[in-house]
């Protein structure tokens, strides 16, 4: 693979964002990110830990004069999410990114870029592989599995570990220094399908949502788009209230921490009512679309006619269920924080919509920085599966990183940003989920924070890291870990 971004590279950074996005790395195919990890650990003379969940930790002691300092943990996973445009072939099992340089961005065709955490990774070899820095012990944290639920995370053993610090590099806005973040767990609803058999004489219908921007599920929560599953829910339940249909297949999302943006359902009509059926799903689509020229200019409502005869079709029960559940559950920001303005407390994604073993399955990523109402959420999911007769399992939860008044770690950060950029940086807190809770369960006296250089729309096709903002945030990185006595 050629090097696209040896034109830009600074410090290593790149050189490393490159090689590790030539590795496949989507959550739950980590052998190969972790084993390079391993590979680089050995190159460089580096104490290392492979754990049983290709979790990776590398150490390198202190530079001279800082043998007393406080160690540092720099901390991030090698995880990413995986999603394409629809018109990709990328295979994210098999094949590397294809990075492309867009003025003072990096992305990727037609694909997400990985920055997050990539970045993460980038910067951490950066630093072990230069031995000119001035630094105290560093332990660097690579998790695994993180965009499914942080099992790395909860998987570490941290007993090998001596840091009084830790530096996650996590998050999306320069000059944005985080201290806490919410609790989250995956809720999933599991409705057992019936059949019916289709008669002749009818057409098979396929409704496409798509054209909507998706992203973060927790991070862009807050900016008001839409699901592209609940969109299409609407226009399903809106359909039938004029027109007779059956439903023979749904689904949209594949990432339970993305926002929909596609989803697709067939439906199947008499063949007589086809141009009427038609009709009425572009005047409801009209409608929706009409309402979200501001949050979504580019929605569009797709209905083709399938070549292939629907044999069999949810029955009329197993349809208003799906309808159902798609319209009435709980999506969106729930509950804004009463204590920093303008953070979400609460919210809800329901991110995979699919047909699994003759079941459809819910999928729903809730988040709070409150643990009772993270449960009153999953409760109330429960109750609304129970009533239409579906299962409910809850799993894959992570707890909260609750703020601390008291952070030294903290306001060293803050004072190194003052002498680097000339101004206060933002201290505050974020609605997304991190690792940060986790890691301060286990390590009960350790003092965290979070930054990160400049990304836009990540967990969809159109993410993008900032080349600029990168360089800075790793020269403020490093003088961080100089600031440390």
């Amino acid at each position: 693979m050629s090097k696209v971004l040896n034109e830009i590279d600074y410090k290593n950074i790149f050189k490393y964002f490159e090689e590790i996005s030539e590795i496949p790395r989507g959550s739950g195919n980590m052998q190969a990110i972790s084993d390079y990890l391993v590979s680089f650990a050995k190159e460089h003379n580096l104490e290392y830990i492979q754990d049983e969940f290709l979790n990776v930790i590398m150490i390198k002691e202190a530079t001279s004069g800082y043998e007393n300092a406080p160690a540092v943990i720099i901390q991030g996973h090698m995880d990413m999410v995986c999603e394409k445009d629809s018109s990709s072939n990328h295979d994210f099992e098999k094949e590397g990114l294809e990075l492309v340089i867009d003025g003072d961005y990096i992305r990727a065709n037609g694909t997400t870029l990985g920055g997050d955490d990539g970045v993460a990774v980038a910067y951490a070899l950066a630093i072990l592989s230069d031995d000119t820095l001035k630094h105290p012990r560093l332990e660097v944290v690579i998790t695994t599995d993180e965009e499914t639920g942080m099992d790395g995370a909860i998987g570490l053993d941290t007993s090998p570990l001596k840091a009084k610090y830790m530096l996650n590099i996590d998050s999306e806005d320069e000059g944005v220094i985080l201290c806490s973040s919410a609790g989250g767990l995956n809720g999933t609803v599991t409705l057992p399908l019936q059949y019916e058999d289709v008669t002749d004489g009818n057409q098979a219908l396929k409704i496409t949502v798509k054209g909507l921007k998706g992203g973060h599920s927790g991070a862009e929560i807050h900016k008001n788009r839409t699901n592209a599953s609940i969109m299409l829910g609407r226009i399903l339940m809106k359909l039938g209230k004029t027109k007779e249909f059956a439903l023979s297949d749904i689904f949209g999302g594949t990432k339970h921490n993305a926002i929909t943006r596609e989803a697709v359902a067939t439906i199947v009509v008499a063949s007589n009512l086809v141009d009427d059926v038609k009709s009425e799903i572009e005047t409801i689509s009209s409608e929706i679309i009409d309402e979200l020229t501001t949050s979504e200019p580019d929605a569009k409502v797709e209905v083709v006619a399938c070549n292939d005869k629907a044999a069999k079709a949810f029955t009329k029960d197993c349809k208003d269920k799906i309808i159902y559940m798609l319209v009435t559950a709980p999506y969106g920001v729930l509950v804004m924080s009463s204590d920093i303005e303008g953070l979400v407390e609460s919210s809800v994604n329901m991110g995979i919509l699919r047909i699994v073993n003759d079941a459809v399955e819910f999928n729903y990523s809730v988040r709070s920085s409150l643990n009772s109402y993270k449960h009153f959420v999953s409760d109330k999911l429960e109750l609304l599966a129970k009533s239409i007769g579906a299962n409910y399992l809850m799993d894959s939860e992570y707890p909260a990183w609750e703020y601390k008044k008291e952070s030294k770690f903290r306001e060293l950060l803050a004072d190194v940003f003052k002498k680097q950029y000339n101004r206060e940086p933002e201290v505050t807190a974020i609605h997304a989920g991190l690792e940060c809770g986790i890691i301060s369960e286990k390590m009960e006296d350790i003092d965290i924070v979070s930054i990160g250089p400049d990304m836009a729309d990540i967990h969809t096709p159109k993410e993008r890291l900032c080349i600029s903002s990168t360089k800075r945030v790793y020269d403020y990185v490093v003088a961080v870990l100089e600031a440390i006595k």
